[in-house]
């Protein structure tokens, strides 16, 4: 595989993500204003991939290889812990760093839905949140053709803001005929800065609290757009799984959360619970898995209508197809239940 990659900055305030695929290679083009640099940095790489590159699957690690990740990639160790403890593992003679740089995602290799798909309605649009950060922004998709107005899903992130995964998941609702909305909790710091590294470091900085009312804000926002019928629904990925499950006990009007690997409400609030609920849990995953017991007997105390699955042998972010800790059959049977479940909550 041969990559190139340059990076400028421009003195434009603008946000735009690009992609062009062909048979054997992968143009990219990122643009994103920072807020601390007065302008945009234009990220740009072309990596060719040959006809006998394979993707990395879970099964090529040492299952403590990728438990080192996920402490990495949700704050536990930093980056020169994880290239320490992961040297003692040998990945095909490659070094920690190599390894480290194989784990993160390739948003190319993951799209779905192509970011010009002619059958949608693409835009990013601006939403008020007064209990948070003020106006935040967020990516909306929705079907061009359509009869009457459509059901929303509020598309909630992982730790690192509003990526082009999570922007291909908001598509992919789109085409199921939701309107999807997907809001970017770094909009008060500039909004998602290109990189995953970056993401993460500024995601620390990030009020929790104005965080979570930026959410509320966004489903009030998507109920309230007379596009809408008013019926809503949400799902969320590791940090958006559990602000998933916090829009659940705060928002008496969402009609379904679905929560990937995503961390309970306190016990206490789980009464408060209104909406249908589905939670999607990863057998490898000790980090969250701990804490679904509890979860399950507060569920079952206030009967809250909830379905709940475990996929075993699976790791964490089995369901984001752009690392190799995805799980092609964890994810299709995850999905498929998730749009089963805003069918019969939502739509």
């Amino acid at each position: 595989m041969c990559c190139i990659t340059a990076s400028v900055l421009l003195p434009v305030r603008s946000r735009v993500h690009s992609h062009v695929t062909c048979r054997r290679s992968t143009w990219s083009l990122v643009l994103f204003h920072r807020r601390e640099r007065p302008g945009v940095r234009i990220h740009f790489s072309y990596r060719y991939r040959g006809e006998a590159m394979t993707r990395k699957t879970a099964s090529d690690y040492d299952q403590r290889v990728l438990n080192l990740f996920d402490h990495y990639v949700h704050g536990r160790i930093s980056r020169r812990q994880f290239l320490d403890r992961a040297a003692a593992f040998s990945l095909g003679g490659l070094s920690a760093a190599a390894i480290l740089e194989s784990l993160v995602p390739d948003f190319a290799a993951g799209q779905r839905i192509e970011e010009d798909d002619a059958r949608l309605d693409l835009s990013y649009q601006e939403y008020p949140s007064p209990n948070g950060s003020g106006t935040m922004r967020g990516y909306l998709a929705r079907p061009k053709k359509h009869s009457g107005k459509l059901h929303g899903i509020v598309v909630i992130h992982e730790n690192r803001g509003l990526n082009p995964h999570t922007e291909d998941i908001a598509r992919r609702l789109g085409l199921e005929g939701y309107f999807a909305f997907a809001p970017d909790a770094l909009t008060p710091l500039g909004g998602y800065p290109g990189d995953e590294s970056s993401a993460r470091t500024l995601f620390r900085e990030l009020d929790r609290a104005k965080t979570v009312e930026d959410f509320v804000a966004a489903v009030a926002f998507v109920e309230t757009r007379p596009e809408c019928t008013g019926r809503v629904g949400c799902v969320g990925f590791c940090f958006g799984g559990s602000i998933a499950n916090i829009l659940a006990v705060r928002v008496r009007q969402l009609r379904a959360a679905v929560a990937f690997y995503g961390g309970p409400p306190p016990t206490a609030d789980v009464p408060q619970i209104k909406a249908a609920v589905q939670l999607h849990y990863a057998g490898l995953d000790k980090r969250i898995k701990a804490r679904w017991p509890a979860y399950e007997a507060a569920l079952k105390a206030a009967e809250i209508d909830y379905e709940a699955y475990m996929y075993e042998g699976t790791n964490h972010g089995f369901n984001n197809d752009t690392t190799p800790r995805f799980d092609e059959a964890a994810a299709d049977r995850a999905w498929g239940r998730t749009l089963g479940f805003f069918d019969k909550h939502v739509a």
